[in-house]
């Protein structure tokens, strides 16, 4: 095995910041031979190894694999902002759906952020927490839905920690002239994603769970009542399967890859900021209004870690730090030159509605996946609630279960190219 500073993900390019400043990062076997268990899990993200801990704690026997190492996917290599709610804005969800629903997934989602905080400090996991996030517009027109927005999260939602900013308050926060209003979000904050994971994976361990990496499933079946997991070395034979893989699904199961489709998110992080003390005074992460979201902070050792270029193929750029500042520049003109020390990606998953994919694939088989780009909080939350679904104490996984999550149009077939020119559209409209 590779040593932690040169270990290269197979399955998504660049050395990430976070690599280079988890420390520690354990390695676990692969797995050699067949196993039973009462619960199998395939997916070492964060929806997986919840699920493993709480499982295993309570006493049921789980083995999880994960393809590659501990971290390599979305779980590791993300933007590491908690968000608040769903990825909806509370307001237009309760369009969709009633506000009872609308007002459900947003205190599930508000109990999701509490359980990760708190988990992390019950096992002394240093996420590097800091708190804090802006919500910012890009367009003038969205003035008055942002004022609103904090308006209804305070009123309707219970949610007093939103606070609308004018244009004057929004540049001074972010030292940047791009953006027009927006709202501070006090009750939230940004994290050190890759330590969450390394963290998570240790405390499953240590609770029972048999985890192992750098094993792939090659097929999943589904008979004479048991559920049978294939990998290159050895059988899973178990009662139940969680699929927890996200936009990593590839071909292992067609519900959920017709549902759950992996777009590249592409992050950069600078050299520290010495000679800019206006970029972000305040600490907070940021996320803007456009559809290709762009999403920073300054984190660490004062560097700003940058996500804004998304690519709707499976290809890589040849050099991801060359579009990264270029978006950086737009937002930080004195940044044009800065140093980018560490470029990455990765596959994110997600939804036609950009909702939570949470679906019985055949009897037995559990596949949750689909944050679309709000799953920090999410998918740990989602793990532990499929946990309790197994040992009977909650069904609060039935308010994901219950949404209407459609196929994506085009079939295995056509599927990538439709998403390709639909999102290239959406791209598109954030210019004008």
């Amino acid at each position: 095995m590779a040593s932690q500073e040169t270990w290269q993900s197979p399955i998504a390019p660049g050395l990430s910041w976070y690599q280079a400043t988890v420390g520690e990062r354990p390695t676990y076997a692969a797995l050699d031979g067949s196993r039973t268990c009462d619960v199998a899990i395939v997916g070492g993200g964060y929806t997986g190894l919840q699920a493993a801990y709480n499982l295993a704690k309570s006493g049921v026997s789980v083995v999880l694999i994960e393809a590659c190492r501990f971290g390599d996917g979305a779980s590791g290599r993300n933007g590491g902002q908690l968000g608040t709610g769903q990825r909806w804005w509370p307001e237009e969800l309760e369009e969709k759906i009633g506000y009872e629903r609308s007002k459900a997934l947003f205190d599930l989602a508000e109990a999701a952020k509490r359980h990760l905080i708190d988990f992390a400090r019950e096992h002394q996991i240093e996420i590097d927490y800091v708190p804090g996030q802006l919500n910012v517009a890009h367009k003038a027109s969205y003035k008055r839905a942002y004022y609103e927005n904090a308006e209804i999260a305070a009123f309707r939602y219970d949610y007093p920690h939103l606070r609308f900013m004018d244009e004057k308050e929004t540049q001074e926060r972010l030292g940047s002239k791009r953006f027009h209003c927006g709202v501070r979000d006090v009750g939230t904050g940004h994290i050190h994603p890759l330590k969450l994971l390394v963290g998570l994976a240790r405390v499953a361990a240590n609770a029972g769970a048999e985890i192992f990496e750098m094993t792939k499933a090659t097929a999943i079946r589904q008979g004479g009542g048991k559920v049978t997991i294939e990998t290159e070395r050895g059988t899973i034979t178990t009662e139940r399967a969680l699929i927890a893989c996200d936009g990593y699904i590839d071909g292992l199961e067609p519900v959920t890859a017709s549902h759950v489709m992996p777009i590249r998110s592409f992050i950069g992080a600078t050299a520290p900021l010495d000679g800019h003390p206006g970029v972000l005074p305040g600490g907070e992460a940021v996320a803007d209004s456009r559809f290709v979201v762009r999403y920073f902070r300054k984190f660490g050792d004062g560097r700003l870690l940058f996500g804004g270029r998304e690519a709707y193929t499976s290809d890589n750029p040849r050099d991801i730090s060359q579009h990264i500042r270029r978006q950086i520049a737009e937002i930080y003109p004195d940044l044009k030159n800065i140093d980018i020390t560490h470029a990455w990606g990765g596959s994110v998953g997600i939804t036609m509605p950009r909702q939570p994919f949470v679906r019985e694939v055949m009897p037995g088989v559990i596949s949750i996946g689909g944050y679309s780009g709000h799953g920090v909080m999410l998918s740990n939350y989602c793990g532990k609630l499929y946990a309790e679904t197994v040992l009977g104490k909650s069904g609060d996984l039935d308010l994901f279960t219950s949404l209407d999550i459609p196929a994506f149009p085009g079939g295995a077939r056509m599927r990538a190219p439709l998403l390709f020119l639909a999102l290239s559209w959406f791209a598109l409209r954030d210019k004008f």
